[in-house]
């Protein structure tokens, strides 16, 4: 198997998997039988998440990137209705938030700053409104839970029942709504 090795400061050893290739990011003084080791006890990874790389690649092909217009009439868009949402679930939380921005990521929908907050992803404004309200919910619960345990689970499934279904689709859905502003890759 062939891969490219990066080496830097980093303390353990890493993959990267996309269509184009497989990556190891390595700490600066990995020895190549370790890097080797490595790569040989992910192999069965590695292949799989190639082979996924290279459909998803295909799949993905046909679809037209957004022009800068489009990614700031989404973010307008966003910034329009995103607030609202976030002001409708606040009160059934019963939390409070700061700042809310949007964003053009590649990866995030959301996020909340310890301080409260909010940030989301303009690519949002392309899914069903009810994965929007799914994100929402997510951030917002983080203002009583900073974390993924099951009180934070309890806390958005009291908000949102149908959370499951609609991160769902956004998982399975989010390679399409991505590659509208750019890919993303496969990661140990």
């Amino acid at each position: 198997m062939t891969y490219k090795i990066i080496r830097s400061k980093r303390k353990t050893l890493g993959i990267e998997v996309n269509a184009d290739g497989v990556t190891v990011r390595a700490p600066l003084r990995a020895s190549e039988a370790e890097i080797e080791r490595f790569v040989a006890r992910h192999e069965s990874w590695i292949e799989k998440n190639f082979k996924k790389a290279e459909e998803r690649k295909k799949a993905l092909a046909g679809i037209t990137p957004l022009t800068p217009d489009e990614i700031k009439g989404l973010a307008e868009e966003a910034m329009r209705v995103i607030p609202e949402r976030v002001g409708h679930y606040a009160k059934i939380i019963g939390v409070s938030y700061g700042r809310i921005t949007v964003r053009n990521q590649c990866s995030k929908w959301g996020s909340c700053s310890s301080k409260g907050n909010l940030s989301f992803n303009c690519l949002l404004m392309l899914a069903p409104p009810e994965v929007l309200d799914s994100v929402v919910v997510h951030e917002l619960c983080h203002r009583k839970e900073m974390n993924h345990s099951e009180r934070f689970y309890a806390e958005v499934l009291r908000a949102f029942p149908e959370y499951y279904r609609w991160s769902t689709w956004l998982k399975q859905n989010a390679g399409a709504l991505l590659a509208r502003m750019g890919g993303k890759n496969e990661q140990i």
